[in-house]
């Protein structure tokens, strides 16, 4: 493919290059001949200016060819020995005297040249161009009047032929076309080695968007060098590397709708099993006592509380992470959803014994938000909290101003959590080891990170010395 571009652009370069030269020649031959016709015609001026006063001198008037008194003819055929010009009289009678040849009558002038001959007898210098009879050949005809004290006396006619300008013009298209061949030579091999060069950048870059084509999305054109070339270059390199993270992206999601899919069956597989063993038990009859019964009815109530509980989880989180999803959100006072929250997480917090201490501003602290959300967000970090904390420990919930906005911060004095464990906390399906939570489904907290996210807020976690905070921040306006 490089090899085939390096040649049609070469058939270009030198396709240019003959038509540039032919332009050039046609236009420098037209203007060479107008140029050297020009140069003679004046020289033929001058010499036929100089033939009219010698021959005004002899005294001629009208009527001075006949019998070519006054020495003409003889003065004529001198000339026409020194100069390549014919020279020849035209009297007033439009008779045509020329040496070595008897008086001719006007037809016998050359195409064009009877308007010369008028205009010179009107006084006037003439010329004009044209194939002549009498030379076979095109020629080159100078007018010059005979001025006389009585007037116009004739004409005397310069005739030349024109095939010396056009064998100069020849000599000069030979010359230029000699010229135009060793220029194709020498631009050719530039032609060669500009294409070559040209198209060395293309060939990396069209290699490179194979391998990208491939799926290798390592590839790199190598190509460093400024102009358009170089910024496409520089766009497939980037390319490239949108590819590459795009890839991992999708290794990094595909990983992880595999991990879910794991987590989903393994958090299903435990009540699913129960729930199945209990009904095989009471089906066969293997259990009859009204206590044992219903404690198998109790279990499996417990158990599929759990189902419906993980199912309501993974809906949430479903919806949270749509973003089609659209929050009801509207101007919410976040103290309100502090204290009602409070209220809420009181009860099963005095059941562990674990008292809820709150601090919020007197005033509203309002935000544009979903209330019902906001209210979950903060049952879940409430929930944790007093799970976690120890019997007639305290659990603080503190709201309050700062600088751009309000934070929420959920406190508890617990057994903390591992530095190992900590930035896996907001994970789906994480539950900490321990039997506080026998009953979380490992889905509450990254609810509660999503909630937050759709608010604008940042959700974080600390924990050191038997101390763990959850903190929110909300920006101001949110």
């Amino acid at each position: 493919m490089r090899r085939r571009m390096v040649w049609e652009l070469a058939a270009c370069f030198a396709a240019v290059l003959l038509l540039f030269t032919a332009v050039l020649g046609g236009v420098y031959a037209a203007a060479f001949r107008r140029h050297t016709v020009a140069v003679n015609r004046e020289a033929m001026e001058v010499q036929a200016a100089s033939i009219a006063g010698t021959l005004a001198s002899f005294g001629g008037g009208p009527g001075m060819g006949r019998g070519r008194g006054g020495g003409y003819g003889a003065y004529l055929r001198f000339l026409n020995d020194l100069t390549p010009a014919e020279a020849w009289i035209v009297d007033v009678d439009r008779t045509l005297l020329a040496p070595g040849r008897d008086r001719m009558a006007r037809e016998s002038l050359p195409a064009g040249a009877g308007e010369i001959v008028e205009r010179v007898l009107a006084g006037e210098n003439a010329w004009g161009e044209g194939f002549s009879t009498l030379l076979d050949a095109p020629a080159l005809t100078v007018g010059v009047p005979i001025q006389t004290e009585e007037g116009v006396a004739g004409a005397v006619l310069l005739h030349s032929p024109v095939s010396g300008v056009d064998e100069a013009v020849g000599r000069a298209l030979s010359i230029l076309c000699a010229g135009a061949a060793a220029a194709l030579v020498l631009a050719g091999g530039a032609a060669l080695w500009l294409s070559w060069r040209f198209t060395a950048p293309l060939e990396r870059m069209r290699r490179a968007a194979a391998l990208l084509a491939e799926g290798d999305y390592a590839a790199k054109t190598a190509v460093d060098q400024p102009g358009e070339i170089g910024q496409l270059a520089r766009t497939i390199d980037l390319l490239a590397e949108r590819l590459a993270a795009a890839g991992e992206q999708r290794e990094a999601l595909d990983r992880l709708k595999q991990d879910f899919v794991a987590n989903v069956s393994h958090e299903l597989r435990t009540p699913v099993a129960v729930l199945r063993g209990s009904l095989e038990v009471l089906q066969d009859g293997t259990v009859s006592q009204g206590e044992e019964v219903a404690a198998y009815y109790a279990q499996m109530l417990a158990e599929s509380r759990h189902l419906e509980r993980l199912v309501n989880d993974l809906l949430d989180l479903s919806r949270l992470q749509d973003g089609q999803f659209r929050l009801e959100t509207e101007e919410t006072d976040l103290c309100a959803v502090v204290r009602d929250a409070a209220r809420a997480i009181r009860q099963s917090a005095r059941g562990n014994g674990v008292e809820v201490s709150l601090r919020c501003p007197g005033e509203e602290c309002l935000l544009t938000g979903d209330y019902g959300r906001l209210r979950q967000m903060l049952l879940v970090l409430l929930d944790n909290a007093v799970k976690f904390s120890h019997p007639g420990g305290t659990v603080g919930l503190t709201l309050a101003r700062e600088a751009g906005g309000f934070v929420l911060e959920v406190t508890d004095h617990g057994r903390g959590i591992p530095p190992e464990e900590l930035p896996h906390v907001f994970d789906r399906f994480w539950r900490a080891q321990g039997g506080e939570n026998r009953s979380g489904t490992g889905l509450g907290l990254a609810i509660a990170r999503q909630i937050a996210e759709r608010h604008g807020a940042e959700l974080r976690a600390e924990s050191g010395g038997g101390r763990t905070c959850f903190s929110v921040r909300f920006p101001e306006g949110a």
